[in-house]
Order: C-alpha cells, then sequence, then structure tokens
C-alpha cells in the first residue's frame, strides 16, 4: 500500500515509543485505557475520545501505564496526496490545521461526530488491507475516505469543541519547563545539576518529576533532542560533515554520536542520510 497513507484502527499492543518525529501529518484517535502524551514541550493526561492531531515533525511520544490498557487509532498520511483534488474543491482550508500549530487536541467526550471519524478510520483499515485487484480504486476510495475525516474533523474545530486540556498540576508545570530549557540548550553541555540550578529545582525532585511525568529521564531526554536534531541536519543539511552535526547537536565526540546513532537507529549515520535523500527527494 501506498507509503504516504497508513492507518491503524484500535491497536492495543504497549511496544516501547521512543521520542520520534516522521514527515507525515498525523490523526490520532485515543479510545481507552491510560496514556500521558507528551508533544514537543506540551503534556496531556489523555481521555477516551481525545483526538490529537499533529504536524509529524513536532518531536512526540506516549507515555503509557504497565498496568493499564492503551487503545489508538492512527492514521499517517502526505497531504500532497489529497492536495490536488482539495485545491480542485476549494477545500484547501482543511489541511490548514495543521499548518497553522505543530499539534492540537480535540477532547470530544466521544460525541457522534468522534464516533463518525471511528466509523471512518475503519473503513479505511479494511480498505487497506483488501485483496482487490484493482489497486488505483483502492487508492481512490482511501483518499475520498481521508477527506471524510477531514472534514469530521474540521466542523469539530469549528464547532469550538478545541480546549487547552494540558494538564496544569504543578509537577506537569515543572516538567514543562524541564523540556523547554532541554529543548532550548540540548547542543549545549548539559547534566542534571545545570538544569536543576537553571530552573531552581532540587536535583533529585526533577530528576524524579520529569522521570515520573513523561517515561524518560532527563539525560535520555536530552540525547533523544539531540539525536532527532541530528537526524533533521542530516537530511536538510546534506553537504555538511556528519562530524560538524554531531558537535553541532551537543554530542561529546563524533565517535559518541556514531556509536549513538547506531544503536538507536539501527544504521550508520550516513547510511541514514543516503536512505533519507535516495527515498525522499523531490
Amino acid at each position: 500500500m501506498d507509503e504516504s497513507l497508513d492507518v491503524s484502527y484500535k491497536m492495543s499492543g504497549k511496544e516501547y515509543f521512543d521520542y520520534h518525529s516522521h514527515h507525515e501529518n498525523e490523526i490520532y484517535f485515543f479510545h481507552a485505557g491510560a496514556c500521558r502524551y507528551l508533544i514537543h514541550n506540551h503534556i496531556y493526561d489523555l481521555k477516551p475520545g481525545d483526538i490529537l492531531l499533529m504536524d509529524g515533525l513536532t518531536l512526540h511520544r506516549p507515555n503509557i501505564f504497565p498496568h493499564e490498557p492503551y487503545v489508538r487509532s492512527v492514521v499517517h498520511f502526505s497531504p500532497h496526496i489529497i492536495q490536488d483534488v482539495l485545491n480542485t474543491l476549494g477545500s484547501s482550508y482543511l489541511l490548514d490545521v495543521f499548518k497553522i500549530s505543530t499539534h492540537q487536541l480535540i477532547r470530544t467526550h466521544e460525541n457522534e461526530q468522534s464516533k463518525q471519524l471511528e466509523t471512518i478510520i475503519q473503513k479505511m483499515v479494511h480498505i487497506q488491507q483488501s485483496n482487490d485487484a484493482y489497486y488505483e480504486t483502492i487508492k481512490t476510495e482511501l483518499k475520498l475516505l481521508l477527506i471524510q475525516a477531514l472534514i469530521i474533523i474540521y466542523k469539530m474545530l469549528d464547532a469550538n469543541q478545541l480546549n487547552d486540556t494540558r494538564t496544569h498540576s504543578p509537577k506537569s508545570e515543572h516538567a514543562e519547563r524541564i523540556a523547554t530549557y532541554i529543548q532550548d540548550h540540548f547542543m549545549k553541555p548539559l547534566n542534571l545539576h545545570v538544569i536543576s540550578e537553571a530552573l531552581n529545582l532540587s536535583k533529585s525532585y526533577a530528576s524524579h518529576l520529569f522521570k515520573e511525568m513523561t517515561g524518560f529521564t532527563m539525560m535520555e531526554y536530552v540525547m533523544e533532542c539531540r539525536l532527532n536534531h541530528a537526524k533533521y541536519l542530516l537530511e536538510i543539511k546534506p553537504k555538511k560533515s556528519i562530524k560538524k552535526i554531531a558537535y553541532d547537536c551537543g554530542f561529546e565526540s563524533a565517535s559518541h554520536f556514531s556509536r549513538y546513532f547506531r544503536s538507536k537507529v539501527g544504521k550508520t549515520a550516513r547510511a541514514y542520510r543516503q536512505y533519507r535523500l535516495e527515498t525522499f527527494s523531490p
């Protein structure tokens, strides 16, 4: 099936999730269980029926709980697959939500519109998994259903159902402050003492609450930020040396960067750059 559109319905697996980004827009539908979702430096405690809209490039990660269920549906799509159709219909505004803000959360309380959206996602998965020999017909059906999904989402946003649903406890506010500080300073030498002192927090308290709220230790988060920025630079700056990228992202040495990158990504930085440039070049 076309890699520009991938749909999953009511997944319940609880595999480990890295802090990650991707080129596709994402519609994330939370159905049941417990999940604290991290997007950039924001933290959301999700409720059944919640819909997250993300541009994909913004770093994000679910923090799931080991003894709770985790059920969600996900639609990843590249805007270009429907852009021409939307232009013809005069409906390009349906994609504005992914351009204006890096992410949005709609708290539907499992209303009728959310049920309609769930039905559409279920239909998309059914078509995606079909053995229909008419491949072009399948692609057309999926595009039409995606547009229907975007129409429902637009109506939900237009009905002023969008609220600031972030967690506002003191712990979450401190965790967001820590995440923001790390994102602003990961290119520089950082350790627990530097971070906690800059935010006027005790080292032990900052370490404990950040792990509780995000699932990361602070230094794990630092390294994830460095890694994801390195992946971005490898692709966006194809002529920049890997050694220079390593230092620009805050790694202590090129050799440390090479070992860490390969252990996390599964291939060398050079191989990753070549793959991205060959696969996603215009």
